[in-house]
């Protein structure tokens, strides 16, 4: 037994050497993944910063995250769903709950050739669905290409781009929560908007159907290059970053607003908004959360001052008070 008075099993507790481990939950010996305690997020997110989570457990089945939602809600501990951490800006003081990661059968994927159809879980990368699309000559995502993250993150923030999004490729999402079990919404049910989708916040999306239809293999490969070659040209892709860090207003382009203000290059600490893309705050080596946090106060207070818009963020906020 653990001080706590639950039973924990060593095969499914990792902590670092000399740390004593609490483990508030109570897992079965069949319990299928792992837990990390104080495990620090910089480890897991893209922009290669955040603060320790209490717990992080990675979740190798629908059985296991039944469990950990059970126990989380059991003991009122908070906890949420975190896919590659590539959308995601986690306090320096880290998260005190349970951050949980899917993984096992929640990457797996089929594809239908007759309704050319994708299914795929929840914890699949994208970039895997768009090029076994590419692979196939599949047309529908190449809008995707280059974009980091999860299928089930992709669905969250509907991921793409004004004219074009995953959300408009989905057949059916499967959710799951601890009151409700398993939920599937057609795609048609739910509301996608830019950089949002009405998926409830208190369910986790587990799977998916994208719709695709066959298309021309050189045109496929050329709307894909012309797309990583746009990417290259104009986003700093070879340093640390979130993203996209504000969504860009109505008829405007968030980086051109922040550009316009003259900020482009401005650091703060190890944090700076890059020389490339005015959007992207860049870790430059040691940069913390508070630093990317002060970056993005001063765009959004300069955009209002010079344009009267208000920025809203893109980014995923973890640990903040």
């Amino acid at each position: 037994m653990t001080e706590t008075g639950f039973p924990a099993t060593a095969a499914h507790l990792d902590t670092p050497r000399g740390r004593h481990a609490r483990i508030p939950f109570s897992f079965g010996e069949d319990f299928r993944g792992k837990v990390l305690r104080d495990e620090p997020m910089s480890k897991h997110t893209t922009y290669r910063i955040g603060g320790p989570a209490r717990w992080l457990v990675t979740v190798e089945s629908l059985d296991a995250l039944s469990t950990v939602l059970r126990e989380c809600t059991r003991m009122e501990y908070p906890w949420t769903v975190v896919g590659q951490g590539s959308n995601l800006l986690v306090a320096d003081s880290g998260y005190d709950g349970a951050i949980i990661v899917l993984s096992g059968e929640f990457k797996n994927w089929s594809f239908d050739e007759e309704a050319c159809r994708f299914t795929a879980g929840a914890a699949l990368s994208l970039a895997r669905v768009v090029q076994e699309a590419y692979r196939r000559g599949v047309s529908g995502l190449e809008f995707a290409v280059g974009t980091p993250g999860t299928v089930g993150g992709a669905l969250r923030m509907n991921a793409g781009n004004r004219t074009e999004w995953i959300g408009s490729r989905v057949g059916s999402v499967t959710t799951f929560s601890p009151e409700g079990g398993l939920r599937r919404y057609r795609g048609s049910d739910i509301v996608w908007e830019y950089r949002r989708s009405s998926l409830p916040a208190d369910e986790v999306v587990v799977e998916c159907d994208i719709l695709c239809e066959q298309g021309h293999a050189m045109r496929i490969q050329q709307k894909m290059e012309d797309a990583l070659r746009r990417r290259k040209e104009r986003q700093p892709l070879g340093m640390p970053s979130c993203g996209s860090v504000f969504r860009n207003p109505d008829d405007a382009s968030a980086g051109d607003l922040i550009e316009q203000c003259g900020l482009k290059g401005k650091r703060v600490g190890g944090a700076q908004i890059s020389p490339v893309h005015a959007n992207f705050i860049v870790n430059t080596g040691g940069a913390s959360a508070e630093d990317v946090a002060s970056l993005m106060k001063i765009a959004r207070d300069e955009v209002m001052r010079v344009h009267g818009i208000e920025l809203q963020p893109e980014v995923r906020f973890l640990g903040f008070a």
